[in-house]
């Protein structure tokens, strides 16, 4: 196999888990990121190729995706804090550079790209489990931009150029870019350091994915026959818990001395979501549950991996994004 695949975001926390992989699997990967988390993420290998690259910039852009078979678009100011930080910036880089994007891939004889929206595209639901079906109801800028560029994508689908859309839960566990604002990790790392948790509420739910089980998603759809994920759109998550639950299960693996605090919030608002379609189509299961992936960070903690976790920005996107001043 020498399959050749384009990465946007291939530092990220996704990414800096699922190039790894990919390289393990015998493919050739060019990694297209800011770096603003650095480089040093990505251990060096000679089917490796990482170019340091803003997506506003079309030139390099066109460039560098030339003699690619597939595109991986992970790329994007993610989550709404950091996109409210700056949103012009937030909408230069998640929706306006999109399709040119898309048509560079395309142009260029790319023959698959895969997109990473976000389950948040489906807003507020009172049913229990949201499948693809259901009716888009972003919140934010951040969710309203995923959509159209879901759209944008569609358009672009044909025989020739297979695009595929995941919506995929909040990842958790540990990579090499670690990221401690999402709300596995940020518990994890509270318990650990501080001893104590706060939450806010607690009957939210929240659906939540593995990091490994988020890799492994993405390698299934890059391998899957055509005609199984070709304008489709699949929902990837493990389960919908609590943060209640999920505090409980940080306890039970961090110690017995960590004191949950539970806070009254007038922010109720649950998200789940349905991941039987891509369970059907593709035979997905996660392998890994939330309780894995807080064992996992705080063997990490023990190892002394993720120094000074509470306030090196590194581990933060809205820290890291107003050090950095992107403009």
């Amino acid at each position: 196999m020498n399959k050749k695949i384009f990465i946007t975001g291939g530092a990220g926390y996704v990414g800096s888990s699922l190039v790894p992989e990919l390289l393990k699997k015998g493919y050739s990967v060019t990694v297209y990121d800011l770096m603003i988390y650095g480089q040093e993420v990505l251990k060096p290998n000679p089917n490796l190729n990482i170019i340091k690259g803003d997506l506003r910039n079309h030139f390099l852009l066109e460039k560098s995706i030339k003699n690619h078979n597939a595109v991986i678009h992970l790329a994007c100011i993610s989550n709404d804090p950091s996109f409210e930080l700056n949103p012009k910036l937030g909408k230069e880089i998640n929706l306006d550079s999109f399709e040119p994007l898309v048509k560079f891939a395309k142009n260029n004889e790319v023959s698959q790209f895969i997109y990473a929206s976000s389950s948040s595209v489906y807003g507020i639901k009172k049913e229990k489990l949201v499948n693809e079906t259901m009716s888009l109801e972003p919140l934010t800028d951040y969710s309203k931009f995923k959509v159209d560029c879901e759209k944008i994508l569609l358009k672009y689908q044909s025989d020739n150029f297979i695009t595929t859309i995941i919506r995929p839960a909040t990842v958790c566990g540990y990579a090499p870019r670690q990221r401690l604002d999402l709300v596995v990790n940020i518990l994890t790392n509270l318990a650990y350091i501080k001893r104590e948790i706060k939450v806010f509420g607690g009957k939210q739910l929240r659906p939540n994915i593995h990091i490994s089980d988020m890799v492994n998603a993405y390698l299934m759809v890059l391998e899957a026959p055509k005609n199984l994920i070709s304008g489709e759109i699949f929902n990837v998550g493990y389960d919908n818990q609590s943060v209640d639950t999920i505090a409980q299960t940080v306890k039970k693996v961090v110690g017995s001395d960590v004191k949950i605090v539970n806070v009254q919030s007038n922010d109720d608002r649950s998200y789940h979501i349905s991941s039987s379609k891509v369970e059907t189509v593709l035979n997905f299961k996660p392998n890994f549950t939330v309780e894995d992936a807080v064992i996992d960070l705080t063997k990490a903690f023990e190892k002394k991996l993720l120094p000074n976790s509470l306030d090196d920005e590194k581990y933060f996107n809205i820290k890291r994004m107003q050090s950095a001043k992107l403009s």
